[in-house]
């Protein structure tokens, strides 16, 4: 057993003086998986507005009801705005007098603070 032991300290010496350093004791310690910081690196670029538009848009025959998902569609969300492309100035209109209602559902569906006003832009 003395020789194994001494062999073994041997090598950790070895071993030290070749890496400048001890081992670590836990190699993944200080390892950070990716998920942890996307949301923060995506809200950082500006690309979280995105990901949560496409959400919308996905959602939005159930969120807006059928008449107006085919009249009006989810252009982009940014800071909270979102912006909805309005195929008519009559609709445009409809659209101002429920834009209470509107703005709930949207709420509602994609969760509070996602979508904080609601702009309309004919197109």
């Amino acid at each position: 057993m003395g020789s194994k032991d001494r062999l073994a300290r041997l090598r950790r010496a070895i071993l030290r003086e070749w890496r400048g350093g001890d081992e670590p004791e836990h190699l993944d310690s200080r390892v950070h998986q990716p998920g942890e910081f996307v949301a923060e690196i995506l809200k950082a670029a500006g690309a979280a507005d995105g990901i949560e538009v496409e959400k919308l848009r996905e959602m939005w025959k159930e969120i807006a009801g059928e008449f107006v998902a085919r009249n009006a569609s989810p252009e982009s969300l940014k800071n909270g705005c979102l912006t909805l492309k309005v195929l008519q100035p009559a609709m445009r209109f409809h659209l101002e007098q429920m834009k209470g209602q509107l703005l709930a559902n949207l709420k509602k569906a994609a969760g509070d603070g996602v979508v904080k006003s609601i702009r309309f832009a004919l197109g």
